[in-house]
């Protein structure tokens, strides 16, 4: 019997706006980053203060005015595809990404050489994650493309440069990657797309692509695939992969759309959220594809583009914790529902907000301390990789290299798991409430639980980061974080930081009993550096959590001393506090765990 579903006219108790964190990303920048004491490098030129907090006041506005009352149609209406192989973004979209296209918003962190600001990629982390919880599936579009951007940037010809990146940088024409097909997903090794060469130089692409973000929209005039692909010949596995461009309209002599190309959108996917994307099957029939770099080269070329991605990702999951906490928050303070424990906070009302209850504190303060601690996490990472390209001291630019190999696993898939569980609190929050379509929570949930998924799963994130990561460069870059926390704990006299300095000294001291018990018994059994890896990352993510804290009461106790009495450094310590004493005791637990081995839980029942 076919189910049928009633039309309930529901009002709201709470009018949910979303509001874009400029405060907290100005003391970030300009207080914890010290973001101005760079100005004397081309790269942060541009990049004063005073230009940044206008870049994010204005970018408040457009997110929350523009992107933010989309979020909810998008997930409602989707996207539609035709027998013609075109897509119909939901209602809005277009208008909304022509206003983000001439406001010049995509082009923050883009080469001047290509029509871009050249701005920190720092800032444009800030901006990003504004427009991900505005409307992730919106803010997707473009941040695929400064993807693909990128990869063009790092292995294009001149020529490609110069005819694909204008394009791409001012989003005039998107970017996709293309890189999973129906048989093989995470081991790219295993993928069929062939490339056959032609006497001109281009290559023919055959093969299906599947689960491709952006694939087809009505958005652009032109969408430049990347796609891996294997040329004939080509040794197997990994290690015969090229990466192609391979655009829906091949551009005339004159840099414009010219003929279609064979490229074929077959249908887009049925998904749990973020509805409001294009995420297409993709068929590439004898099409028309331009070489990227050299031949068998192409998965290097494609990690410039995933490693950004997988970044991106990270920070989707902050903003997504940070819309639900938004919301959750907003509800708390107007639902009523019992009294107090210590006595009716609202006598003259029949009942007290829930906000007054323990357990909704909990989950709120447990949500903030996350998402402010990953904010920074993420800002601080973004910064490295600045200075990896932009500082002259060879130092800064090693230090810069490794910390960002080594912190990517970690930004995607411990900020991820992290903000799946704030917005999971967050319909808890709700009540009954938040399970119904009648309220953003279930979107929020919907929306980020893919975050833990795609540019690797979240486990493959660990396995990365203990099998790869870390034993990079003789463990260069975990041997540094750990001497820049040993010297941070030891430089602080000041007896206010003692809680913080304390509880990140227990913390890296279990991280590095964690690291050194990993580099024992995973080398004599890989299966139990495979079973430590997901608590390891937990540990590990959890750590530099506690740093970003640290550094964050270092920077809100400096304002108060030098007589600032804005309330907003008085809360960071609050929140900080919360953290180091309600959720940085996990990482014991998370030692303990991994320390016990791939023993038991290898063993067939």
């Amino acid at each position: 019997m076919a189910r049928t579903r009633r039309a309930i006219t529901v009002e709201r108790d709470v009018d949910v706006t979303y509001q874009a964190p400029v405060r907290d990303y100005v003391f970030l920048l300009r207080d914890v980053l010290q973001l101005e004491r760079y100005a004397n490098l081309p790269a942060f030129a541009d990049a004063s203060m005073d230009t940044v907090e206008a870049i994010l006041e204005e970018a408040g506005k457009f997110t929350s005015e523009v992107l933010a009352p989309l979020n909810g149609v998008g997930d409602k209406e989707g996207c539609t595809w035709s027998p013609d192989f075109s897509v119909r973004t939901p209602s809005g979209f277009k208008d909304a990404y022509k206003a983000f296209v001439e406001a010049g918003w995509p082009a923050l962190g883009s080469d001047p050489a290509y029509g871009g600001q050249g701005l920190p990629h720092v800032v444009n982390v800030a901006v990003s994650e504004m427009n991900s919880a505005a409307n992730m599936a919106f803010a997707m579009y473009p941040g695929l493309t400064h993807g693909a951007y990128s990869a063009i940037h790092a292995g294009g010809t001149q020529e490609q440069k110069d005819l694909y990146l204008p394009k791409l940088a001012s989003f005039e024409w998107a970017g996709t990657m293309n890189l999973t097909e129906p048989h093989c997903g995470t081991d790219l090794g295993l993928l069929r797309t062939k490339a056959v060469p032609q006497p001109d130089g281009t290559y023919k692409i055959t093969g299906q692509k599947i689960w491709i973000s952006g694939g087809e929209q009505d958005l652009t005039d032109n969408i430049v695939h990347l796609v891996l692909a294997r040329i004939e010949g080509a040794p197997a596995g990994t290690r015969g992969i090229s990466l192609f461009i391979v655009p829906k309209f091949i551009p005339d002599a004159d840099g414009r759309p010219g003929a279609r190309n064979s490229v074929k959108c077959l249908g887009l996917e049925e998904k749990m959220g973020i509805h409001g994307n294009a995420t297409c099957v993709i068929s590439h029939e004898d099409a028309t594809g331009w070489l990227v770099g050299e031949e068998n080269q192409g998965l290097r070329l494609m990690f410039v583009m995933m490693n950004e991605a997988r970044l991106g990702v990270g920070l989707q999951g902050v903003a997504q914790a940070e819309a639900a906490y938004q919301a959750a928050a907003a509800f708390a303070k107007e639902r009523l529902q019992g009294r107090s424990l210590t006595g009716p906070k609202d006598p003259d009302g029949p009942a007290d907000p829930i906000i007054v209850h323990p357990d909704v504190r909990r989950m709120l303060m447990d949500m903030r301390a996350i998402i402010e601690g990953g904010r920074a996490f993420l800002a601080w990472t973004a910064l490295h990789g600045d200075l990896a390209h932009a500082s002259p001291d060879e130092a800064l630019q090693q230090k810069g290299r490794d910390y960002m190999a080594l912190m990517t696993p970690v930004v995607k898939a411990f900020l991820t798991d992290r903000g799946f569980q704030v917005c999971s609190d967050a319909m808890q929050v709700h009540g009954g409430s938040g399970f119904t379509e009648h309220f953003p929570a279930s979107q929020y949930l919907r929306d980020v639980r893919i975050a833990l998924i795609y540019e690797g799963t979240n486990g493959v994130q660990a396995l990365d980061l203990v099998g790869r990561k870390l034993a990079a460069d003789g463990g260069r870059g975990v041997m540094a974080f750990f001497a820049e926390l040993d010297a941070f704990v030891a430089a602080e006299s000041d007896a206010a930081m003692k809680p913080f300095t304390d509880g990140l000294a227990k913390a890296k001291g279990e991280l590095q009993e964690a690291t050194m018990w990993l580099m024992q018994n995973g080398l004599a059994n890989p299966d139990n550096a495979g079973a430590a890896s997901t608590d390891y990352l937990h540990l590990f993510g959890l750590t530099a959590l506690a740093y970003m804290w640290a550094l964050q009461a270092k920077a809100a106790l400096a304002r108060i001393a030098a007589g600032d009495a804005d309330p907003f450094y008085e809360r960071k310590l609050t929140i900080g506090r919360y953290y180091v004493e309600r959720v940085l005791p996990e990482t014991a637990s998370r030692l303990v765990k991994l320390k016990t081995g791939s023993d038991l839980l290898m063993k067939r029942p």
